[in-house]
């Protein structure tokens, strides 16, 4: 029995010491030694009585708490690397580039067993690369360049299975390269006094990630030949350009806008971004730069190197079975749908374990901030920029589905994924997303993408999307203009039963209420006509049955003034039909519910 009781106290002492490890006051002292090591005065905000470093500055934490990157590039850090950061054995991403770190590497980051990406480039590090970064068998990144590290390059490395690139230039290594190596996607071992053997040594000469074995001759002759491929190939646009002026030649490259010939864009102008650059335009994905959150991930505001402002968004539940090459098919795919309309793809950020998409900034947010979040002494939406919002819209959700190949559906219109532009045109954001990421990994319903409130009836009892489910959406939208309302409000169960906004439109109609479904910010600045027309658009979009519902291109049509009063005239019809119908059941319900014997009767009295 003793000997029980000492065997479980060892392992509950064990499982205390193992939770030490990982727990926040760890991790917040693990950093917080850290801080000490590297000098690192600047950061304010690692507080030592703050143990959970969550909240602190250049640090990333995952829903557990627990720390996944640690970015502190360029910072002007003078001091050495602290051997606590091993106990981290969560942490995915250490970048400390750029700083002037002097110094050993620690043994003690072999136990980052989660690490795919270790940046520690442009230091003044001393010493071996440590025998145990073998030990990160989900490595994916390692970059050493530009310091001062001796020895031979440790075998162990090679056993690093998941490792694209490895960059060691420009140290003091010697001895022979690991042959394995050479298998890496992109590597560089150059400005080094390394052996690379017999069969290899043309591969040290390589600093282009090992994809070009070309000498100093074979460069010279590439330039030669690039000079004359340029030159040829601009003869050739001359002549199509000169031919086109006399043939109405139309050259392919560029797509042209249908019913918007004033924007056109040329394709493979979508831009591949670093990761580093992207961390460094939101400030490492500082959460004060968030613009919005939503079911496909965050929204960051960021400035590029160049001083463009853009907005990052950081995807998540995202799916990728082939890898970079199929992610970057499907955004090629998107970024082909060009319209004044729609939010236009910069360009796009792909790594192991991140998917991002860079987009203009639009400075004056969404529809739904600007409906329900104005601050005070900023000016709300008039009805005339209301109405060139629902046009605006409309006509993106047109080209999509009836002039975009291949065609796209939104899944997910809202006010909150309608942009405007600096003059308050409609934008629309985030079409096509719901190709980029898991729908199976989603916690809203299964198969199903969207927001409730704006979900079409057929998609959320059948997961099956169509164009007619994203007209739904639009109606939808088109009330949230009208009413600066959300779609569910659950605040109006205190006066009826109407939760959701539709529901509550349509009885407020009925009532002939209009006043009173219009947003009282507008203070009664608004063509009462214009606003019932709006309200009927909105309800034929939002029919029950899709069939029913009319095609973007119609909706277009009806905003215009050609055609409602006819379709109008027809849903007033059928849905006064189906109320009676409605009502004439209900009562029969209720009657029956409170007559038992009559009931009985009813039954005894059928078919004979």
């Amino acid at each position: 029995m003793a000997l029980l009781q000492t065997d479980l106290l060892i392992a509950v002492l064990s499982l205390a010491v193992l939770y030490s490890f990982v727990s926040p006051d760890a991790q917040g002292d693990a950093l917080y030694a850290l801080k000490g090591s590297l000098n690192a005065s600047q950061l304010t905000d690692w507080n030592q009585n703050q143990v959970n470093p969550c909240t602190w500055s250049k640090v990333i934490c995952d829903s557990n708490s627990k720390v996944v990157t640690v970015s502190l590039s360029n910072m002007g850090f003078s001091g050495t690397l602290s051997p606590r950061l091993g106990i981290l054995t969560t942490l995915q991403t250490l970048s400390l580039q750029g700083n002037g770190i002097t110094g050993k590497i620690p043994e003690e980051f072999g136990n980052l067993t989660n690490l795919t990406m270790l940046d520690l480039e442009n230091n003044h590090l001393t010493g071996e690369i440590p025998n145990s970064l073998g030990n990160l068998k989900k490595l994916t990144y390692l970059i050493l360049s530009q310091n001062n590290l001796t020895g031979a390059i440790p075998e162990s490395l090679s056993n690093l299975s998941n490792l694209v690139s490895i960059q060691i230039s420009s140290n003091r290594l010697s001895g022979q390269i690991p042959e394995q190596l050479f298998q890496v996607s992109r590597y560089n071992f150059t400005e080094n006094h390394l052996n690379c053997g017999i069969n290899s040594a043309h591969l040290c000469e390589s600093d282009d990630g090992g994809k070009s074995h070309k000498s100093k001759t074979g460069v010279i002759a590439g330039v030669v030949g690039a000079l004359l491929a340029v030159l040829l190939l601009g003869g050739f646009l001359l002549y199509y350009m000169w031919k086109g002026r006399h043939r109405g030649y139309k050259r392919e490259v560029f797509v042209d806008v249908a019913g918007e010939v004033d924007r056109r864009i040329e394709f493979g102008q979508l831009k591949r971004f670093a990761w580093r650059e992207l961390q460094l335009a939101t400030d490492y994905f500082n959460e004060k730069n968030v613009l919005g959150q939503g079911g496909f991930g965050k929204v960051y505001k960021g400035v590029l190197g160049d001083n463009t402002k853009v907005a990052v968004k950081r995807l998540t539940d995202f799916e990728s079975p082939g890898g970079d090459i199929a992610f970057q098919r499907e955004v090629e795919m998107i970024s082909v749908a060009v319209h004044k309309n729609l939010l236009r793809l910069i360009g796009f950020c792909t790594t192991p374990t991140e998917r991002l998409l860079v987009y203009p900034f639009m400075q004056n947010l969404s529809v739904a901030s600007r409906l329900r979040e104005v601050k005070p002494g900023e000016p709300v939406l008039d009805w005339s920029t209301r109405k060139n919002v629902a046009l605006g819209t409309a006509r993106g959700l047109e080209y999509l589905h009836e002039h975009c190949n291949p065609k796209i559906i939104h899944r997910d219109v809202k006010a909150a994924n309608v942009l405007l532009d600096e003059d308050f045109e409609a934008v629309v954001g985030d079409f096509g997303l719901a190709k980029l990421v898991d729908v199976r990994k989603t916690n809203v319903t299964t198969q199903v993408r969207g927001t409730m409130g704006h979900i079409a009836p057929e998609y959320l009892s059948t997961g099956k999307s169509s164009r007619r489910t994203d007209v739904f959406g639009y109606g939808i939208m088109l009330l949230e203009l009208v009413t600066g309302q959300r779609a569910i409000d659950f605040s109006r169960l205190e006066e009826e039963d109407d939760v959701l906004l539709l529901d509550h439109v349509k009885k407020l109609q009925r009532e002939k209420s209009l006043d009173s479904i219009v947003d009282r910010n507008l203070n009664k600045n608004y063509d009462i006509q214009e606003v019932e027309m709006m309200i009927q658009v909105a309800l034929l979009c939002t029919q029950s049955s899709p069939e029913d519902r009319p095609a973007m291109s119609e909706v277009v049509r009806m905003l215009e003034g050609d055609g409602l009063a006819e379709r109008w005239e027809e849903w007033q019809h059928v849905e006064v039909t189906r109320r009676h119908e409605y009502e004439r059941l209900q009562r029969r319900f209720e009657w029956g519910d409170h007559s038992i014997h009559n009931q009985s009767a009813i039954e005894l009295s059928g078919g004979r």
